[in-house]
């Protein structure tokens, strides 16, 4: 791929990686069309804080219109396709909006990309689909798990985007990051949970299940490795993760972060937190081999630097005050 000035398409722009990718792209010289998730309020989600909103067009629609998904494909030179449904937890009592929105919207997407002219597509997966860990690292090859509605429609949603690969030569990449984390990551996350809950002044810190590790990964590395993938055409018709090849435990991060905000808070079991038992995963570990022999990415900021910056940014009054970390209902 062609390292000069694109018309890019992010979709789920308005989101905690997608705003971080587009502030990155738009450094790259790029044109940047980013898509929010209609609303009545106008609002622009993440997109509202980024250092680049004069130099972006904003579109407000949805996805799950495949007319809207067509008519926003026109004339794009590439599309990185980030909007979803993450929440796990909200995927147990909603599974058909997860269905709606994963599954039918990729496909509304990669079918815009193939009628407008086979457009690069670069799909987002998540570690989610691998399941609790068969062994480790976790490569490309490991097998599928769903083991939440969310996961499940991750896996579709990624057979769905292949299929356009192999059945009309859509130039498609699914790139799978292992857990992001950083600023503006939404308060469902393990990470923003802890902070926020210690910056508030709590003396104990409602948690789930604290036994699971997990591949962190800053959120400013998984979009150097999304760059890193659109400027490399071997990764077409691939599968890639984005990790660090590093596991720390959801007990030991939270260890970390005590430290590094000079607390003392004690740890509680919350069991509104607690996924059901078939449904945890407990262990992600990252095999990052692939995107390193294809690309030549490797991350660039270790768990202890990502945290800290993570911590600065939440700490802060303006940011906290989004977060609601005395009540769990996401």
């Amino acid at each position: 791929m062609s390292k000069i000035n694109k018309i890019v398409l992010v979709t789920g722009a308005d989101g905690f990686i997608g705003s971080h990718l587009v502030e990155m792209l738009v450094t790259q010289g790029h044109e940047i069309i980013a898509l929010s998730q209609y609303n009545s309020f106008n609002n622009w989600g993440w997109l509202e804080d980024v250092n680049c909103k004069s130099k972006i067009k904003v579109l407000a629609g949805d996805i799950r219109d495949p007319h809207y998904c067509k008519y926003i494909t026109k004339d794009v030179d590439i599309i990185f396709h980030l909007a979803a449904l993450i929440a796990i937890p909200y995927s147990y009592v909603a599974p058909d909006s997860y269905v709606d929105t994963n599954i039918k919207g990729t496909l509304n997407i990669c079918q815009a990309a193939k009628e407008n002219g086979n457009i690069r597509l670069i799909h987002t997966s998540t570690s989610e689909v691998y399941g609790t860990a068969q062994y480790v690292p976790i490569d490309e090859n490991h097998p599928m798990q769903p083991q939440s509605p969310y996961s499940a429609t991750k896996i579709a949603a990624d057979a769905m985007a292949m299929s356009f690969f192999n059945a009309f030569e859509l130039p498609v990449t699914i790139v799978r990051p292992f857990n992001t984390y950083g600023p503006r990551q939404s308060a469902r996350a393990v990470i923003p949970t802890i902070i926020t809950q210690i910056a508030s002044g709590m003396k104990e810190i409602k948690l789930g299940d604290i036994s699971p590790t997990r591949d962190f990964n800053y959120v400013e590395d998984t979009c150097r490795g999304f760059l890193a993938i659109m400027d490399n055409d071997q990764t077409i018709g691939e599968t890639i993760n984005i990790g660090s090849n590093f596991e720390i435990s959801v007990g030991d991060t939270l260890n970390l972060i005590k430290e590094l905000m000079d607390s003392d808070v004690k740890f509680v079991i919350d069991g509104q937190r607690i996924r059901p038992e078939k449904s945890e995963v407990f262990r992600l570990w990252c095999d990052n081999t692939k995107i390193e022999k294809l690309t030549g990415f490797k991350p660039q900021v270790d768990i202890r630097e990502g945290l800290q910056k993570t911590i600065d940014w939440i700490v802060q009054p303006d940011n906290l005050k989004n977060y609601k970390s005395e009540i769990y209902n996401v």
